[in-house]
């Protein structure tokens, strides 16, 4: 497209200016300023040798291109709209007007544009497309789901527009209609991996599992080895009774440090299934502690010293003992044992806890706390 755009402004300045214009110009040095990509050094040129006021529409239309290639958005915005003023029917110059304000993060004023063109040409495939990022930016899904299947239903074979849509009918479980879209697409590009990528979270999510084994394999040997497309090989082999293969996929994850409760889970479940009961319960512990928050010990025990201040000390002791199921810390064992042997009154399960915060290799900067309880040990102790 920049291509086109180039050689458009380049036959302008050459055979539409005015014989005057085209003695000013130096026509080699404006190319040579495009072909370099030195779009700024071209506006500027532009501005020197046509001062204002500039009626003529070529000249603006240079200004416009150059300020535009150069990030000069408010200087090509203000020109494309003197164009744009002249000769309100040139689409060409409202989807620039809508790209400008897409780059500057004005996303309604951007649709403003494109809506315009839609009225002259409702079949605009490049605008739905363009409009459908601009919703999603906004946080408008539905809009964006609407001028994606306006898009789609113009150009079935788009990759881009096609993936984007099935991406949306995949979140809202809308899996044949995705399905659809999909296939369609691919009949145009069969190895676009793309497409192939969307396919296989379709077919997965329809349950077809051999197609999915197949298509995630696909991918894997064209260099896609994504969590997901392991995640669904993995369990489409333990829906397909194969688990040792579903072991050996999900070992890859295992192996980049980036299993999950789920991958543990298939791998514990396939050991299960074939006969190996200790391995199962390895990774179904794993399985657990994937599930399970590392801070919610921290939450036990926030929870019971607010029961202590709150004197409910039944609620406090099973709030630091549920604590202590999660992950042990030091000073839960001492909260329990100072409850213990000062509120409650039961030296034996004072002393308990007290040996278990000493056991538990509390930190140095709780000198204090270990001194106390030594010393306290020894007196009940006697």
């Amino acid at each position: 497209m920049k291509s086109n755009l180039l050689l458009l402004v380049l036959t302008c300045l050459t055979t539409s200016l005015s014989a005057q214009q085209r003695n000013k110009t130096d026509d080699a040095l404006l190319l040579e300023y495009y072909q370099t990509q030195h779009f700024a050094e071209a506006a500027d040129y532009l501005k020197k040798t046509y001062p204002e006021p500039i009626a003529d529409i070529k000249t603006l239309s240079s200004l416009a291109y150059a300020s535009q290639m150069a990030g000069r958005l408010p200087d090509a915005e203000a020109y494309y709209q003197r164009i744009y003023a002249a000769d309100t029917t040139n689409t060409a110059i409202l989807f620039n007007l809508g790209s400008i304000n897409a780059r500057r993060g004005d996303n309604l004023k951007a649709i403003t544009y494109y809506k315009k063109i839609l009225l002259r040409d409702s079949t605009n495939f490049s605008v739905y497309k363009q409009m459908a990022v601009l919703s999603q930016n906004m946080g408008n899904i539905i809009a964006a789901i609407n001028y994606l299947q306006k898009a789609n239903k113009i150009n079935v074979a788009e990759p881009d527009v096609a993936y984007d849509l099935v991406n949306y009918y995949i979140t809202l479980k809308l899996f044949a209609k995705a399905d659809t879209v999909v296939t369609t697409a691919l009949q145009a590009d069969t190895s676009n991996l793309l497409l192939l990528y969307g396919k296989a979270q379709v077919v997965y999510h329809l349950k077809k599992y051999p197609e999915t084994v197949t298509l995630c394999n696909k991918l894997i040997q064209a260099g896609n080895q994504t969590n997901l497309i392991i995640s669904m090989l993995g369990t489409s082999f333990f829906n397909l009774r194969n688990y040792n293969n579903c072991i050996t996929t999900f070992k890859l994850l295992e192996d980049s440090k980036t299993a999950s409760e789920t991958s543990y889970y298939y791998t514990a479940m396939s050991y299960k299934a074939l006969g190996n009961q200790a391995t199962a319960v390895c990774y179904l512990d794993k399985a657990i502690k994937e599930a399970v928050s590392p801070n919610v010990g921290s939450y036990y025990s926030e929870t019971g010293d607010s029961y202590d201040h709150m004197h409910q000390l039944k609620n406090a002791v099973k709030a630091f003992q549920k604590s202590l199921l999660y992950c042990i810390i030091p000073l839960t064992y001492y909260e329990l044992a100072n409850m213990y042997d000062m509120e409650l009154k039961r030296k034996t399960l004072a002393m308990h806890y007290y040996k278990k915060y000493l056991n538990s290799d509390p930190p140095e900067n709780q000198k204090s706390y270990i001194n106390y309880v030594k010393r306290r040990i020894l007196e009940l102790d006697h």
